[in-house]
């Protein structure tokens, strides 16, 4: 076995299967292409289904890549064990209906003792037990002897509705010091010992949504071997984080913190740092932001759960923007992208970052409340525990550690029962989507037939699917996917909405509804039948919906222009994170530090309406990539492009990497006007923009406004700001005097409140009943009591509704008596119904019987004899 870097590996796997004729593709994003059933990309073959299924023809028919994937299921063993990530590379071969078993079995055995040089007696391997072929293979071709080949019923490979098979696993020997020491330590042991290090899958069936196994028309082979488990048994290192694909993550780890990574608790928490920064960074870089669902919740859980490890470590500063950088030196030559979008990255994360440690120190007071309120068994409910874990972001170990050092338990049994039926909650909900690819097979229709032409008005119905299997017919009703050979409707993309429209054949009409793109850019409709019915071979009557085309080209073009505008006016900096083109308005999100002023929109805009006036040509065109990238071409945040672009410029004003329906000139876009401007929360501003007759509408509504707040005010429009602004300074000043008024009524009776003054072992106490209509002013009047005493404790309650509060403050200078406001204020609010705590020096809490006031006070003054006594 030679020594090979994490890098190398990789690109001595993708050669050697390029030697075999297979086609290197580019890593898929993270997000899923037309594939409703995955939320991330988990496996290397999910961006490759619709080629297993045989519905779209493949670019080869034999196929290898190097796939990033992220998979978050087993997120709390991440750092816990030597496997577990959520994001790893997957290095794959593929044949689509090409070669089968024997050559996935040769290939990889080859790849595995002659390539990387593995000791072949420490090789196993497991298979179906029904599947003869393999164990022929295994045995009498690789000549492996029976007690290396595992029979286990799991070795079939399915993940739902979709292609599937019996799979073969490879196993290799770590050595018995990695062993349980067990005498049945074997293959299949959960000790660390044997380590899989390659599955090869044999997709012969397509499971069905209702279960059933049938048989696929050509057999596949599908493989997946882990990258950082590769380079660990290569590297000769005790888990992945050890290799060179991670440690330096760690490094850098230690030395922002100072740690100790022979420290167990320690060396946990730097894994989970330098596993989530990865997924982090490549999860950002394919376009997926930091959001409370779906794919941003998944982001955002990541990136909470590696600052908090943070704090673990006793790093205090933001840090985790500053390890993107040893990301990029390991992986940043292999994923291009995450260069590019470097910027973007750090400033999403230090966004985040700087936003959840507030959250944090919410999260905290939460804890000290629980910890004030709870039970003579000073033991945390699981529910409670758990609410601060997924509300807060507090893992159970965080809560666990502050709780203790204030002698605490926490009910972990109970914890793990809530954390079980939120899982249980989320994988019901994840049943419950359909794994169905919108298309049937498409592969045996002749693409160069089929074109795109916006100006088309009649077509022929090449397909129809219904549930992703073909149909001869659709009937009134029906909701059915529609190919045309002659299309006109431009597909979703770009974050552009598609165009709608209207189908008509002879004996039936159907309503178009959606139009959508498949990734060899064949665009099939989303169609309702409305009327009759609609055959395949018909030719129909198309009528687009041309206002809503027009409005979304007018959109779209704007948000060109708007970009180009924003980096005149910010600074290059700024650089697209998302946007949504819709017939009715657009929204634009983009990279800036700080919120745009009203002076900037307003450049902005008339940057905007400058280029909109001049009457500009929009000019379109397809060329290389790299020559669109030479005259400056943008791309868009999260697309993928192909080696073939479409260039859409603006005379020198705008030129973009763009896909999207387009005017023929800026004066069609008639004017532009922004609505808002906001921040998202992650580092990445929105603006909100009108054109048209939406901007045209906006601009008469808010003249009939005006005109309306003019008349309440009783004058013309032109004085109606003047006399507003008047109106607002006046009230300002009335709720000066009111607000005066009460604190004066606070203190009005200060004099009741210090005859309440008694002396107790020489510590002047005031405990008394005060007149305030808020916490903040209860707290000013308890100040304002002790500073009037010079020394001693001040308790205060207050009554508002069914409610009673309390307030106690206790001088510096006494606290070194014993003397703590928690302790004093706690007693106090138990004799009035509730609970409370605090620091030595101040507290609050509160209770549900106002009616003993008078008795709590007292049980507070009680408390203070107790600790001087």
């Amino acid at each position: 076995m030679k020594y090979m870097t994490g890098n190398e590996i990789r690109k001595a796997y993708l050669q050697f299967f390029k030697s075999k004729e297979h086609l290197i593709l580019h890593s898929f994003p993270l997000i899923p292409e037309n594939d409703p059933s995955l939320l991330l990309i988990g496996a290397g073959m999910a961006p490759l289904k619709p080629y297993f299924t045989g519905k779209l023809v493949p670019p080869s028919y034999r196929v290898t890549t190097s796939q990033k994937c992220i998979r978050t299921d087993d997120i709390d063993n991440v750092g816990r064990t030597a496997r577990h990530h959520t994001f790893f590379e997957m290095l794959g071969n593929f044949s689509f209906g090409n070669y089968f078993k024997k050559e996935a079995i040769s290939w990889a055995w080859e790849f595995l003792t002659k390539v990387l040089e593995l000791d072949t007696d420490k090789l196993y391997v497991t298979i179906y037990p029904d599947d003869k072929e393999a164990y022929d293979y295994w045995h009498n071709m690789i000549g492996l002897a029976d007690e290396r080949i595992f029979k286990f019923d799991d070795n079939f490979w399915e993940i739902g509705e979709g292609p599937c098979g019996p799979d073969s696993e490879i196993f290799y020997d770590l050595g018995p010091e990695r062993g349980c020491g067990k005498p049945t330590c074997t293959v299949g042991c959960d000790c660390d010992r044997y380590l899989e290090i390659w599955n090869l899958v044999f997709t012969q069936y397509n499971r069905t949504k209702d279960g059933k196994y049938e048989p696929l028309a050509k057999k596949n082979i599908d493989t997946g071997c882990g990258l950082e488990r590769l380079a660990s048994v290569i590297q000769q290192k005790e888990s992945n984080f050890e290799t060179d694909l991670i440690f330096p993550i760690i490094e850098k780890v230690i030395a922002i913190s100072g740690g100790d990574y022979s420290d167990p608790r320690q060396k946990m928490a730097m894994k989970v740092i330098a596993d989530h920064i990865r997924a982090i960074t490549f999860m950002i870089s394919d376009g997926i932001l930091p959001s409370n669902e779906g794919r941003g919740y998944v982001l955002r859980r990541i990136l909470r759960r590696a600052v908090r490890f943070g704090r673990l470590l006793g790093i205090q500063d933001l840090f985790l923007a500053g390890l993107v950088d040893t990301v990029l030196d390991i992986l940043g030559d292999e994923y291009p992208e995450t260069r590019e979008h470097e910027a973007l990255i750090k400033q999403i994360i230090n966004t985040e970052e700087k936003q959840f440690s507030a959250t944090l120190a919410q999260g905290m007071e939460l804890l000290n409340d629980m910890m004030a309120h709870v039970g003579d068994d000073k033991v945390l409910t699981g529910a409670e525990v758990f609410k601060l874990y997924d509300t807060y972001g507090f893992p159970m170990e965080l809560t666990e550690e502050i709780a203790g050092e204030q002698g605490f338990k926490v009910d972990k049994d109970g914890f793990q029962a809530a954390m079980k039926e939120q899982q249980d909650r989320a994988r019901a909900a994840h049943t419950k989507v359909s794994a169905k690819v919108a298309t049937p097979d498409t592969t045996k229709l002749d693409q160069s037939k089929l074109v795109n032409d916006e100006s088309a008005v009649k077509a022929t119905i090449a397909m129809i699917g219904k549930d992703g299997v073909e149909i001869s017919e659709a009937r009134d009703g029906q909701e059915v996917t529609i190919i045309l050979d002659d299309n006109p409707f431009h597909a979703e993309g770009g974050g552009q909405l598609s165009d709608t429209g209207v189908l008509c054949a002879a004996e039936g009409k159907a309503k178009v509804t959606d139009a959508q793109a498949l990734p060899n850019g064949l665009v099939y409709l989303i169609a309702e039948i409305t009327e009759g019915v609609l055959r395949t071979g018909d030719a129909v009557d198309i009528a687009v919906d041309k206002q809503r085309h027009l409005n979304l080209a007018r959109n779209h073009t704007a948000t060109h222009l708007l970009q180009a505008a924003l980096r005149k006016v910010l600074g290059n900096h700024v650089n697209q994170a998302g946007s949504l083109v819709t017939p009715d308005h657009l929204r634009f999100d983009f990279t800036h530090f700080s919120p745009v002023t009203q002076a900037e929109l307003d450049k902005i805009e008339a940057l905007v309406n400058e280029e909109i006036l001049k009457n500009v040509p929009v000019t379109i065109e397809e060329m290389a990539l790299d020559a669109a990238k030479e005259k400056g071409a943008m791309a868009l945040f999260g697309e993928k492009y192909g080696d073939v672009v479409r260039v859409v410029s603006v005379d020198d004003f705008s030129c973009e990497l763009c896909g999207g329906s387009h005017v023929a000139n800026t004066s069609v876009i008639g004017s532009f006007r922004i609505t808002s401007e906001t921040g998202t929360g992650f580092g990445v501003r929105r603006i909100e923009a009108v054109t048209g007759p939406a901007a045209l509408k906006l601009a008469k509504d808010e003249s009939q406004e005006l005109q309306q707040l003019a008349g309440l005010l009783k004058a013309k429009v032109g004085d109606a700001p003047a006399k507003l602004e008047a109106l607002l300074a006046q009230l300002k000043d009335t709720e000066k005097e009111l607000a005066q008024l009460k604190k004066d009524a606070a203190l009005s009776d200060m004099d009741s409140i210090l005859a309440a003054k008694e002396d107790i072992g020489g510590v002047p106490v005031v405990a008394a009943s005060a007149q305030a209509d808020s916490m903040d002013n209860l707290r000013d009047l308890a100040d304002t009591v002790l500073d009037k005493l010079g020394s001693g404790v001040v308790l205060l309650g207050m009554t508002h509704g069914d409610k009673v509060n309390f307030v106690c403050k206790v001088a510096k200078g006494d606290t070194k008596k014993g003397l703590h406001a928690g302790k004093i204020i706690k007693a106090a609010a138990q004799a009035a119904g509730g609970n409370g705590g605090g620091r030595p020096d101040m507290a609050q809490a509160g209770g549900k019987e106002p009616e003993k006031l008078a008795e709590a006070l007292k049980a507070g003054v009680q408390a203070v004899s107790d600790i001087l006594a």
